[in-house]
């Protein structure tokens, strides 16, 4: 019997049409183009329509997936969508909508919050089903409607975030390569890190909760960058390690776009070459979960994934959480 690997055999993404500059935000808050350019990089980001949610974004983007992988709705085993942002915040699921929404019926589906490294969560997840034969086709989707979640008067986040989606479907193949390995880690002690206050359990939504302005995102930053910048390079090399590759065997690095100084500080102690290394957070700024699809998408439209490529895909969040996965492209 022969074994069983997993592909990706489609992919897809979705970007809200309006753009949002930062001239726009020094119209806001105390900011300027030069100030966001010069602390992250980003100098523009899209914004969702008012009748767009984290369920249409990630509809758009899975209906380019399915079709580039030649798979009916009617064909999927299971849908697996990762936000922070989901349509409402308790129940029911985005994925459960966004089944309904494509015409699915019979798959299953489930939501999964990993905040920034939920894609990677998913992507894992996903490869699980396909390697262990329960499923032949499942739809992994990054999606964020991130700027619901701002306070557009904080402009230590309000500068960073954006809006979007992509997707992966994930088929058997007998083609070796596909998920070669994986690093999943969290660290909750900096959950407060990252975090919305209030909403949830342990701080109900209330007139008090409104007032103070808990229920957007509040971030240590320079906490945040600290835990980034250690994590992804020490996470890309565990990964490596688990797949007795190292970094010289890289084609691609495709990690979370947050911010260009983490990036090239990731860069530089993995000590790679700039050229291997894939970056849109100039356009888009933080998707969140959506980050890393997207510029996977993107990736490969400019023909940098080819048959026989080594990807690696590192994402850090909220949580404190990371993950890393190391991809050989089957073509």
């Amino acid at each position: 019997m022969s074994q069983t690997f997993v592909r990706i055999g489609g992919w897809g993404k979705y970007l809200p049409d309006r753009v949002m500059p930062n001239s726009e935000l020094a119209e806001l808050v105390d900011t300027s183009d030069e100030w966001i350019r010069a602390r992250t990089g980003i100098g523009e980001r899209r914004i969702a329509a008012p009748e767009e949610t984290t369920c249409t974004l990630a509809v758009h983007a899975a209906r380019s997936a399915l079709q580039q992988a030649g798979v009916e709705p009617e064909e999927l085993d299971l849908v697996i969508v990762a936000t922070c942002t989901p349509d409402y915040s308790n129940m029911p699921a985005t994925a459960s909508l966004v089944q309904h929404a494509l015409g699915a019926p019979r798959a299953g589906a489930f939501d999964l919050n990993a905040v920034c490294s939920g894609f990677l969560y998913g992507l894992a997840t996903g490869s699980q089903f396909i390697l262990n034969g329960a499923y032949r086709s499942v739809l992994v989707i990054g999606a964020e409607v991130f700027t619901r979640i701002l306070d557009w008067q904080d402009r230590s986040t309000c500068v960073l975030f954006g809006d979007g989606a992509g997707a992966v479907v994930l088929q058997p193949t007998d083609q070796p390569g596909g998920l070669l390995s994986f690093v999943l880690g969290s660290d909750g002690a900096g959950a407060c890190s990252l975090f919305v206050p209030a909403g949830g359990s342990r701080q109900p939504a209330s007139a008090e909760t409104v007032a103070e302005r808990a229920h957007y995102v509040k971030m240590q930053g320079r906490d945040v960058f600290r835990f980034a910048t250690r994590v992804l390079p020490e996470s890309v090399k565990q990964a490596l390690e688990a797949a007795k590759l190292s970094t010289e065997d890289m084609d691609l690095l495709i990690p979370h776009q947050a911010n260009t100084r983490i990036i090239d500080a990731a860069v530089r102690r993995l000590k790679l070459s700039e050229s291997i290394v894939f970056s849109n957070v100039e356009r888009y700024g933080n998707t969140s979960a959506a980050s890393i699809p997207v510029a996977l998408c993107e990736a490969i439209e400019a023909g940098l994934v080819q048959a026989g490529s080594t990807i690696v895909m590192s994402g850090f969040g909220a949580g404190l959480s990371w993950g890393t996965a190391v991809w050989k492209w089957q073509g």
